[in-house]
């Protein structure tokens, strides 16, 4: 016979004993029918299907059967098949649910710094406001013939930053600008004019940042730039510039790009977990997007097909409840399965064993064994993800009952055709007038 994976299985002379009972019996049956029955040509077709169905083997079910997820998961390690994908089964316990924990898709476990930017610099394409200062007449700026004054000063025409990152300051010469502050930028000046001018001071003021910008666009109502501030803000702080969201809150995710670092993270978990809700940076990009959280619910569950989330974050158990709970007549609660391409660091944390495949994501089966009360308590603590499958098998009573059923068909299949023959061969008889001719009734 071939098992689940299409493989050859040897078996033992226990599980072949219906098999073997039902062998012996075919020859009787088939040598001591009578003509007309052998006519009937389908006695070795519904024997052979009688001992397939006893060997369990055929039988209609909705997904794979639980011995054979836990079966073949334990093939994938021993040996290596290029035409099945392994995966890695994780029977789930405290530590396994505090990883996945720590693994969900939020800001702070990427952009783990919850400072705000400790300096704002100049760059290119910025535009400053110059002014210099001499203590007195007579220097470089201001002749002796205008006389003695407090605090001489000038003001030079707006600098934008060129695309060499510099300014120009007369007799100071080319000053770098981009990459500094105002105060980085002011000493520049001053250390190149204090041979040439007395006393000489520079107050340095932005006019337009075009570098230091922060752009927040896509579910908002309105998309901006903005410069950044000194004083810092949150990443809640940029989406109220924007006009806030479009649309709610729990089917929003929200995109922080900084550099060549990306993250993700549902937009509620900004506003239920602080620590999520970031200080945005200069060149930080906010993109918004709509996506609707689901899962896939399968096997022994009230509720087959695809379910949503309705909300920003589920748990096992609630994904459970949403599917309809377990079918009480069907279900083995100690094989519920989570089905997830989980990423690989998160895998090779809850076991080694699971770099079975390679690339970013290893296919995991996670098994609860809902028999336990305890792992009602982790069901609901283990978060589920979007895309995630959800399957319950059915328990072994009921591929008995099935097999049962399917036992009860072929016999009546066998035995309805004899009964209609003998019926058949008694009217005859009793039509010819042949009245001592038994009536024989199959029971």
């Amino acid at each position: 016979m071939e098992n689940d994976a299409g493989n050859i299985a040897f078996k033992s002379d226990a599980q072949r004993a219906p098999e073997a009972a039902f062998e012996r019996v075919l020859p009787f049956l088939t040598l001591s029918a009578p003509p007309f029955l052998k006519r009937l040509g389908g006695l070795s077709m519904l024997a052979s299907l009688a001992t397939g169905l006893l060997c369990g083997c055929g039988l209609p079910t909705s997904g794979p059967r639980g011995e054979a997820v836990e079966r073949l998961a334990a093939e994938h390690v021993t040996e290596r098949d290029p035409d099945r994908l392994p995966y890695c089964l994780v029977d789930v316990d405290p530590r396994v649910t505090d990883v996945v924990k720590r693994a969900q898709y939020r800001l702070a476990g990427r952009f783990a710094d919850q400072r705000p930017p400790a300096r704002v610099e100049i760059g290119t394409g910025d535009v400053i406001s110059i002014s210099l200062y001499e203590a007195a007449s007579g220097g470089l700026f201001f002749p002796i013939e205008g006389g003695l004054r407090n605090a001489n000063n000038l003001i030079l025409p707006n600098q934008i930053v060129d695309e060499s990152g510099n300014i120009t300051v007369p007799y100071a010469g080319t000053i770098r600008a981009r990459g500094r502050t105002v105060r980085g930028i002011q000493k520049a000046i001053v250390d190149g004019l204090k041979r040439r001018a007395i006393e000489p001071q520079a107050l340095v003021t932005v006019v337009e940042r075009r570098n230091a910008m922060i752009s927040v666009f896509g579910e908002v109502n309105q998309a901006v730039r903005f410069p950044a501030s000194l004083s810092g803000e949150r990443i809640l702080d940029a989406i109220a510039r924007a006009g806030g969201l479009k649309s709610q809150g729990h089917e929003t995710w929200v995109l922080l790009k900084r550099g060549a670092n990306i993250a993700v993270a549902p937009f509620e978990s900004l506003v239920y977990e602080p620590a999520n809700n970031v200080y945005v940076n200069p060149q930080d990009t906010i993109y918004l997007f709509k996506e609707p959280q689901t899962y896939l619910a399968f096997g022994a569950t009230g509720r087959q097909g695809q379910v949503p989330f309705d909300s920003w974050r589920l748990s096992m158990a609630e994904g459970l409840a949403r599917a309809g709970g377990l079918i009480d007549e069907r279900a083995e609660p100690g094989w519920a399965f989570l089905f997830r391409a989980e990423r690989r660091e998160t895998a090779t944390t809850i076991d080694r064993a699971c770099d079975v495949v390679a690339g970013p994501y290893i296919p995991v089966i996670y098994k609860f064994n809902l028999r336990d009360p305890s792992a009602m308590f982790l069901a609901t603590r283990f978060p589920m993800r979007n895309k995630d499958v959800l399957y319950v098998a059915n328990a072994r009573t009921v591929e008995m009952a099935k097999l049962m059923n399917y036992v009860r068909l072929v016999n009546a299949t066998v035995h309805e055709p004899i009964q209609t023959a003998l019926t058949t061969a008694t009217l005859v008889n009793t039509i010819k007038g042949n009245v001592t001719a038994p009536i024989i009734a199959l029971p």
